[in-house]
């Protein structure tokens, strides 16, 4: 099992942010980002879910306040990550939309997708955390996570999976994307991209060699 994060490497970028009312109702608190701010590496979620304030520490960035620390998702992309050579020292861990996006039609509470109006909204955050890190790569991981990393340089993201692991530089960001898999769904789209996980993390850590 992955190290749980710091607390105290949690980085609020504003004491409190209600740009989105709709998420500003759902979330129980900000999902800030989390790391070394001289991390060879900057990893995007989508948003943080729901989370399980009931679980022993990884509740999930609703509740803890810091991105990728749910038991599923959180967990995961940190144990890929570190056996890729990229150990939580190596790493800082964000979100593409920082606040938890309800789905308000849900009997319990679920997820949706965020919105481009929130990944637009909260762009310049995730641009600041970026630029204060300036990383070797970043490593968006999801749709929605890359189109809000690549509409950075006016790019778009036509067939996700075909971004997967196929490196982009980026001149806005002045370094190099490369998107992965969104950890809940890595498993169903593996066998889509004809890779084993091991497979998977040796061709992504060979790509960072070149970063």
């Amino acid at each position: 099992m992955p190290e749980f994060p710091d607390p105290g490497s949690r980085n609020p970028l504003a004491t409190d942010c209600r740009r989105c009312p709709a998420l500003v109702e759902s979330r129980e608190c900000i999902s800030w980002g989390n790391g070394p701010l001289d991390a060879d590496l900057v990893v995007v979620g989508e948003a943080p879910g729901a989370g399980d304030p009931e679980a022993d520490r990884w509740q999930g960035g609703n509740w803890t306040g810091m991105a990728y620390t749910s038991r599923h998702s959180g967990r995961r992309i940190r144990e890929l990550l570190a056996d890729a050579g990229y150990g939580p020292e190596r790493c800082y861990f964000t979100n593409a939309v920082k606040c938890f996006p309800a789905d308000p039609d849900a009997e319990s509470p679920t997820n949706r997708e965020p919105t481009a109006a929130e990944r637009d909204t909260c762009r310049p955050y995730l641009r600041e955390e970026i630029e204060t890190v300036a990383p070797r790569a970043v490593v968006p991981t999801g749709k929605h996570a890359t189109k809000s990393v690549l509409a950075m340089d006016d790019r778009e993201v036509n067939g996700f999976l075909d971004a997967v692991l196929e490196p982009v530089e980026s001149p806005a960001l002045g370094t190099t994307v490369v998107p992965l898999l969104h950890p809940s769904y890595q498993d169903v789209w593996l066998g889509r991209l004809g890779d084993t996980r091991d497979e998977y993390i040796e061709k992504f850590s060979s790509i960072l060699e070149y970063c």
